[in-house]
């Protein structure tokens, strides 16, 4: 089985956040930058599945030369071969363009599973795996926590509202985007880490793609979210404002 997964280098969760001098970006000097979180569990459902079954895991992944780490890293957790698609721009893509370059480098493998997460740390949209299964052809499905191998094809278990959840059967070749926390992640040990070193990281550029695509651009300003502070005086007997804390709590704060 070859599986392909789709990984993305974000901004570490801790990294301070600030508005570069254009007011329209954000000053990645002091920034620190990690793997994905709901990728790195796509990585992770990819490694076992290749445990269980055989086969080959690529790591697939898009942005400038400093997302070398990031590819090392899922080399060493057990990743067989990488792809990188340069480009420099990421940031100023939109899920459609960045989806086009993703399903272009998956064509020239043709994979039986290409394994997205979720969504983006940093952006959040949920787009691009539907995006890139869309463009493919192929049939996907979304929020997995587990995926089994079958006769005919796989059958995976989705995550729905409220507690339920769905199993599913779709042929192969399939586009999955997984639900974080499905599986215990691994940590890459000394001998993969060494090993990531001498493992192939097929380079790959935009312009051999797809045509270059029009950038996203920010008309106005970025602004951080303003800080606010405010107190209430509950005023009555305890059992009035006992009442209406848990009024507050249900109707403004919405945590009941």
């Amino acid at each position: 089985m070859k599986i392909l997964v789709a990984i993305k280098q974000v901004p570490d969760r801790d990294s301070p956040v600030r508005i570069d001098a254009t007011g329209k970006g954000i000053d990645e000097s002091d920034l620190q930058y990690a793997l994905n979180e709901p990728d790195a569990y796509a990585l992770e459902e990819a490694l076992q599945l290749k445990e269980k079954h055989g086969g080959e895991v690529i790591a697939l992944s898009a942005g400038p030369e400093n997302v070398g780490p990031t590819i090392r890293e899922a080399l060493a957790k057990g990743a067989d071969r990488a792809i990188h698609i340069l480009c420099d721009d990421l940031a100023s893509r939109d899920a459609l363009s960045v989806a086009r370059l993703l399903a272009e480098a998956a064509k020239q493998e043709a994979p039986d599973l290409l394994l997205t997460g979720l969504q983006s740390e940093d952006l959040g949209q949920g787009q691009t795996g539907v995006i890139v299964a869309e463009l493919l052809g192929l049939p996907h499905a979304t929020l997995i926590l587990h995926v089994e191998k079958t006769d005919s094809g796989i059958e995976v278990k989705r995550e729905l509202e409220e507690g339920w959840f769905q199993t599913i059967q779709l042929p192969t070749p399939a586009v999955l985007t997984i639900q974080s926390g499905g599986n215990k992640l691994r940590y890459a040990t000394l001998m993969g880490i060494k090993r990531s070193k001498m493992k192939e990281v097929k380079q790959l550029t935009t312009d051999s793609l797809v045509p270059a695509a029009p950038p996203v651009a920010v008309l106005e300003q970025l602004t951080l979210p303003a800080k606010k502070k405010s107190t209430q005086m509950l005023t009555g007997t305890p059992q009035q404002a006992a009442a209406a804390l848990v009024e507050k709590l249900r109707t403004e704060a919405h945590v009941l």
